[in-house]
């Protein structure tokens, strides 16, 4: 019986892993830059996008699918991008609320003209994490390694706008065109992601182990060590939860992370261990090699 709950649950706690490694990373630059529910904005335009194609008869798993709601997503990422003001004047969570509304109520409209609509719309929320195989955990962990490679090459301007965009303009950065960059690489993380896990799961990937960085370290490199063994930890038990008292995998990580990110508050309660968060943002403000050290 062991063995075959391990073999059942082994490839999506691989894919749980792959999960962590690139969500952590860019909780940061989410929490940073004050735009918390981007990733839900973007995985409801990428929904949007996914059920087009299937009103014209492609399935979810299907790359004419996928290239669907990935053109979607990189047009949400130039619109979240185009709407960013060196002044601020909107709050850029605001235009993140209309572009999920908007995206969520035409998702709506598409799918009620087409068959099975809602059971489409269902997977986008939910995903199908359990049937994950090995092709896909080693295709989207290819994926995401480009991703990080990527912003590893561009860390300097991603760092520096996402911490202290006023320094970003002062010193001549294209801001717009670094914001769609990001946008767009995070956008295509979330098209992935979202088909995979669901909307629920990714956001909880994104949110919860970027804060436990945040509360318990100040430097970057330690506050992307303790993401990654939080977002471990919290998967290793959660998997086991599922498995062992047969709950839904998705559903159980989603609250395993939120039962752990209140025993960490709790926890910082009782010993007196201040949080260690200076300001809004996840990470200090400072230069974009500065803020890498």
């Amino acid at each position: 019986m062991t063995g075959d709950l391990l073999a059942l649950m082994w490839m999506p706690f691989l894919m749980c892993l792959v999960l962590t490694g690139i969500h952590a990373y860019l909780g940061f630059h989410v929490i940073a830059r004050e735009v918390v529910f981007v990733d839900i904005a973007l995985a409801q335009i990428a929904a949007l996008g996914a059920t087009a194609a299937f009103l014209f008869g492609f399935d979810l798993e299907t790359w004419e699918s996928y290239a669907c709601g990935l053109g979607f997503t990189i047009l949400g990422a130039l619109v979240l991008a185009l709407t960013r003001s060196r002044e601020r004047r909107v709050s850029q969570e605001a235009v993140i609320g209309v572009v999920y509304a908007v995206s969520s109520a035409g998702a709506v409209l598409l799918a009620d003209r087409s068959p099975h609509g809602a059971e489409h719309l269902r997977g986008m929320l939910v995903g199908s994490i359990l049937s994950v195989s090995g092709r896909e955990v080693l295709k989207v962990a290819g994926l995401y390694a480009i991703i990080g490679l990527f912003h590893w090459l561009c860390r300097q301007p991603f760092f520096l706008i996402s911490t202290n965009p006023g320094a970003a303009y002062r010193e001549g950065w294209r801001v717009k065109w670094w914001d769609f960059l990001f946008y767009a690489s995070f956008g295509v993380v979330v098209t992935s992601s979202v088909r995979i896990a669901g909307v629920l799961l990714v956001f909880s990937y994104l949110i919860v182990p970027a804060l436990a960085g945040i509360i318990l370290a100040n430097r970057v490199g330690a506050r992307l060590s303790i993401g990654w063994a939080f977002g471990t930890l919290v998967s290793v038990g959660a998997m086991v939860a599922s498995a062992t008292l047969d709950l839904p995998t998705g559903a159980t990580v989603v609250c395993a992370f939120g039962l752990a990110l209140l025993a960490l508050g709790a926890w910082i309660k009782l010993t007196g261990r201040p949080a260690r968060v200076t300001g809004p943002g996840a990470l200090q403000p400072g230069s974009g090699e500065a803020a890498i050290r």
